[in-house]
């Protein structure tokens, strides 16, 4: 199944020069959802994987699928004042500014093996901030599962060592 058939590509979205991966139209179609959700499940089946992370909030979308055709659990990377128990963070810094990321303490287990999975793999900053918790709390990180990667930001240079998976190279 060709995946970028189910992409809609929005021109200056959100400003002008931006062109926009629009993922909603793969999501609406329960075909395609299921054939990507399918495709992240193998890879962590490969991968022996014990848990599903997934950063906030397209993470949650491709992630929670995989956990529940896995059997396994899923761990939510929320953004600060999300989590209500105690959590460890991460700041990672942004092309202008900074951001923090959190992860319950009790999510990770020493020794869970760890798929991470969101929809897009760009500069890696995000993906960067959500091994280091996964880590934090003494997880292995087995792989990193992507639907979009935009290789043109480099954002694997960032990752080079975890296997990743990107179903749709733009």
């Amino acid at each position: 199944m060709n995946l970028k058939d189910y992409i809609a590509d929005v021109p200056d979205f959100p400003k002008k020069g931006i062109l926009f991966r629009d993922i909603t139209p793969l999501m609406l179609n329960g075909k395609a959802f299921q054939y990507a959700a399918d495709q992240f499940i193998q890879f962590a089946k490969d991968k022996k994987a014990t848990l599903i992370v997934g950063p906030e909030a397209r993470g949650f979308i491709f992630g929670c699928p995989v956990a529940a055709g896995l059997g396994i659990g899923f761990a939510p990377v929320r953004k600060p004042g999300k989590l209500p128990r105690e959590y460890v963070s991460v700041s990672y810094d942004l092309e202008y500014g900074s951001n923090e990321l959190c992860l319950h303490s009790d999510s990770i287990k020493k020794g869970d093996r760890v798929l991470v999975v969101d929809d897009l793999l760009a500069t890696g900053g995000t993906m960067d901030a959500t091994v280091k918790l996964v880590e934090k709390l003494g997880g292995e990180v087995v792989g990193l599962a992507f639907l979009i990667e935009l290789s043109e930001l480099k954002g694997r240079d960032n990752l080079r060592n975890y296997d990743i998976l990107t179903l749709i190279t733009y």
